[in-house]
């Protein structure tokens, strides 16, 4: 794959982390802001626990954004140094069609298992 296709697509999948960030900060907001009504006890109330799981979700999802965009910057820091599109386990080259679907993946399709 070559460099500018690689930025293009590691540039789509920060962006898409960035927008995921931004919809669940407001999810999480959201659900704070729903919380301050709600009654106290979760193992009581009827809607706690759902609350309690939806915020769980959230920052799981959330989480998982963070370091999608940790992945993209590392990736980024591995082409700038020519060093993008080879596993670092193995070192061969990781197949397109990978990097296609998950620009920020470093290792091959076989040490990715």
């Amino acid at each position: 794959m070559d460099a500018a296709r690689a930025r293009a697509l590691l540039a789509d999948a920060d962006a898409a982390a960035v927008r995921t960030l931004a919809d669940l900060g407001a999810e999480i907001a959201a659900i704070t802001v729903a919380r301050q009504d709600a009654n106290s006890d979760d193992e009581h109330d009827p809607e706690g626990a759902t609350i309690a799981y939806e915020r769980s979700q959230a920052d799981a999802l959330r989480r998982a954004a963070e370091e999608r965009r940790a992945a993209v910057a590392a990736a980024v820091a591995r082409l700038d140094e020519g060093r993008y599109g080879g596993c670092a386990r193995c070192g061969r080259p990781i197949p397109e069609g990978r990097l296609e679907a998950r620009p920020w993946a470093d290792t091959c399709v076989e040490h990715a298992r």
